[in-house]
């Protein structure tokens, strides 16, 4: 497991953490709604892209920088500040102070619109920052001029897939945001279907992303078929197969030869192949385990969960393909 110091003095910074993959609910976030921590105690990452002031826009940057920066499309500004910084929980921060003429934000919170605003208490070098306004995943983010990694305890054994769904692992506590990994998972399954005609296999895939791709995509014969594969659940024959990301190592699920996976988020992935099935009939004898009471009646959604359109844009914004004249087409109708 790792441990942050301070590349100035050497003090301790974070508790020990292990690494993780890159939580894909960075593409989005839920506007004006204090948010929890992105990341779970004890767990880091690190994200490649730029990240941090002074922030360009796309017609400043130009289409060549941009895309040696990894991004293809208009979305938003582009950082120009440092690349691979330490993302973290900030119950996990050590041993930092708050730099008080940087901690603006929106009303809620600081947002690091200033940049670096937390400091070392050993030498008051900045090291990171920190987020929690409204509208943002509570993270710290680390600065990797500012860190160096020192000696920890030995690092978590990496579960496989029979593991991970006996635990119950793969059901994330930010289930409640799982529009954004379905918005990711639409731009992927667009990109995959090359602009063909797709046929979604009925059921929780179909209720999630059929309306959408039937508006970006065009109907017609010789459709592919899009089906949720996995561990645990099987492979339907299909031309696409929806696959879970390894929520450690951020490796993609295979499936047989012949279907293309598609990568999702292995909790989106989860509660698509395992739904939870609770009975409310009355019984007699007590309420057996899983069995829900019926005063009141558990709460239900208003609406039906819809992909997010940020989180489609942001991902289609960093995939090459997104040049292609088709894909930019419908990349310019949004969703």
């Amino acid at each position: 497991m790792a441990v942050f110091g301070c590349a100035g003095c050497g003090a301790v910074l974070t508790a020990a953490v292990s690494e993780v993959a890159l939580p894909i609910h960075l593409a989005d976030t839920h506007w004006e709604k204090l948010h929890p921590p992105l990341l779970e105690a004890g767990s880091y990452t690190v994200d490649p892209e730029p990240y941090g002031p002074p922030w360009r826009q796309w017609d400043e940057v130009g289409a060549r920088e941009a895309a040696e920066r990894g991004r293809f499309a208009p979305f938003g500004a582009l950082s120009d500040g440092p690349s691979g910084t330490v993302l973290l929980a900030p119950g996990d921060l050590r041993g930092t102070g708050l730099i008080l003429e940087r901690a603006a934000g929106y009303c809620m919170g600081i947002d690091g619109r200033d940049g670096p605003n937390l400091a070392c208490l050993g030498c008051d070098l900045p090291v990171g920052t920190r987020m929690d306004d409204c509208g943002c995943w509570q993270v710290v983010r680390l600065v990797p001029q500012a860190v160096v990694r020192l000696p920890g305890p030995p690092e978590r054994p990496v579960m496989d897939w029979a593991e991970l769904l006996a635990t119950g692992a793969l059901w994330h506590r930010l289930s409640e945001y799982r529009d954004i990994p379905a918005g990711v998972a639409l731009a992927q399954v667009v990109v995959a279907t090359g602009g063909a005609p797709v046929e979604v296999a009925p059921g929780p895939v179909a209720e999630l992303l059929g309306r959408a791709l039937g508006a970006l995509l065009p109907a017609g014969e010789d459709a592919k078929r899009l089906d949720l594969a996995g561990p645990g659940f099987g492979e339907p024959a299909a031309d696409l197969l929806l696959v879970p990301v390894h929520p450690q190592t951020g490796e993609v699920w295979q499936p047989r030869a012949g279907a293309v996976p598609v990568p999702v988020d292995a909790a989106l992935w989860a509660e698509l192949a395992f739904p939870p099935h609770r009975t409310r009939l009355p019984v007699v004898g007590g309420l057996p385990v899983g069995v829900e009471r019926d005063d009141p009646l558990p709460p239900h959604p208003r609406y039906p969960i819809r992909p997010s359109r940020e989180a489609y844009h942001y991902t289609l914004a960093r995939m090459p393909a997104v040049r292609e004249p088709w894909l930019r087409t419908i990349y310019d109708r949004g969703c």
